[in-house]
């Protein structure tokens, strides 16, 4: 029997042992090389350690005292909602830590059954499917719809999933430019010659805070016979109609808050959603489709990502359960938020600096500069603010920013507080008069 080093000295002896040491040592330059560069253009990614649960207030490590959040997607702060949380518990009390299978084999539980429903009703959808993530949900969902018949236009600043789910699928795809309704008439007229045409897009874009013309985009899918896809992660369980952004669209009232769809009044129009629970819904993990009954039959059928992956575990079924009921019973908890974001841009713009997006809490501080963005975020926690500084690749070159993100959870004077430090780092760097 080999032993590990009986193993390593036959590797290290004649030409096969030497050619996988030039091969490593081939690999380990190409490496160090790589990592150098993104180094060398600040745009290098460290993570830092929270100590603590998620929240408006954190503790992060070899960081003194408490460090004020303004990077989460907690946006109604649920992530460590009381109910939430004992909601887990139950479930994990009561239906164990984990399925151990996919779906389809031993992995269903009468939560997942459960909450997939309420999800659709909650949208107002036939049905709707699980998976572990939202990037899962646009993995599976273009390649188990569409065929080399078929064709995909997509909006050139969709989030990354979107753009990978696309490329699996074996449609014809056209990308339009950001937001450009002409260009997307154009590639519309240009793919008539397809027999299904599907188009995607965010419905909030994580990136910049801006939203998409869900009503110029059905009214020309209506108008060239396509299909509308919307993924919704950074919209659903607080933007919409019905609740708080009473602002955006006042001629509408209730509670359920949906997502851009309800917002712009297209509900009905839009074929297919897919979203999240890992950010308003409770802050975990997974995601899910919803729309007609038919195609989540056939997502349960050919979508890989569903079949070949474990079910999503209880304890997150039962905290994303209680998120839905907590939104469905009252619209409290956005409605401070709408503030608390409102209050925020208006305070940062009056200071000079450009807030990107349309009065959606993800509040990007442009920047421009890679390492201007980097240093500023770092001195930012040395003051009590957690922020991220985004660079490309996540973001497209000169377009370096910190991405803040408001929470229900956070106070005025947490807004103010956050509002003084960038207007205190923002000078000693220059970005500021």
């Amino acid at each position: 029997m080999w032993t590990g080093r009986v193993l390593r000295a036959a590797l290290s002896e004649g030409p096969r042992g030497r050619r996988a040491q030039s091969a490593l040592a081939q690999l380990r330059g190409l490496l160090e090389e790589e990592l150098e560069g993104i180094r060398g253009a600040g745009t290098w990614k460290s993570e830092r350690v929270i100590t603590s649960r998620q929240g408006p207030r954190i503790h992060v490590d070899g960081v003194p005292g408490g460090i004020l959040n303004f990077c989460a997607n907690n946006y109604l702060g649920l992530s460590s909602h009381p109910e939430v949380i004992q909601a887990g518990l139950q479930a994990l009390e009561e239906f164990g830590a984990g399925l151990s299978s996919v779906r389809f084999i031993c992995g269903t539980q009468s939560i997942h059954k459960d909450l997939e429903a309420k999800i659709a009703l909650f949208h107002q959808r036939e049905d709707a499917i699980l998976y572990p993530s939202c990037f899962d949900a646009n993995a599976g969902l273009f390649e188990a719809l569409l065929t080399p018949e078929d064709a995909v236009l997509s909006d050139e600043l969709n989030h990354a999933s979107i753009i990978d789910g696309i490329r699996l699928c074996k449609a014809h795809k056209y990308r339009y430019h950001h937001l450009d309704m002409t260009d997307l008439e154009a590639k519309l007229q240009e793919a008539q010659k397809h027999r299904l045409r599907l188009v995607a897009t965010d419905g909030a874009f994580s990136m910049d805070g801006d939203i998409a013309p869900l009503r110029e985009i059905c009214r020309l899918a209506s108008q060239y016979g396509a299909l509308v896809f919307v993924d919704e992660c950074h919209a659903t369980g607080f933007l919409g109609s019905t609740g708080r952004w009473e602002h955006m669209a006042p001629e509408a009232s209730g509670l359920a808050s949906k997502g851009t769809d309800e917002l712009l009044g297209v509900m009905d129009q839009v074929t297919i959603i897919n979203s999240t629970l890992g950010k308003a819904l409770g802050g975990a993990s997974g995601g899910y489709t919803t729309g007609p009954g038919l195609l989540v039959s056939l997502l349960r059928q050919r979508a890989r990502p569903y079949l070949f992956s474990n079910s999503l575990p209880p304890a997150v079924i039962g905290c994303a359960s209680k998120a839905l009921d907590l939104l469905m019973d009252s619209n409290t908890i956005v409605q401070s938020m709408a503030a608390k974001t409102q209050r925020f841009r208006s305070k940062m713009e009056a200071a000079g600096f450009t807030i990107s997006g349309a009065n959606h809490p993800i509040c990007p501080v442009m920047l421009g500069d890679a390492r201007l963005a980097s240093c500023m975020a770092d001195d930012m926690l040395k003051r009590g603010i957690f922020v991220i500084g985004f660079s490309y690749p996540v973001v497209p070159k000169g377009k370096a920013r910190i991405r803040v993100q408001i929470s229900a959870v956070h106070s005025e004077e947490d807004i103010d507080r956050c509002v003084e430090a960038f207007v205190e780092v923002g000078r000693l760097h220059g970005a500021l008069p």
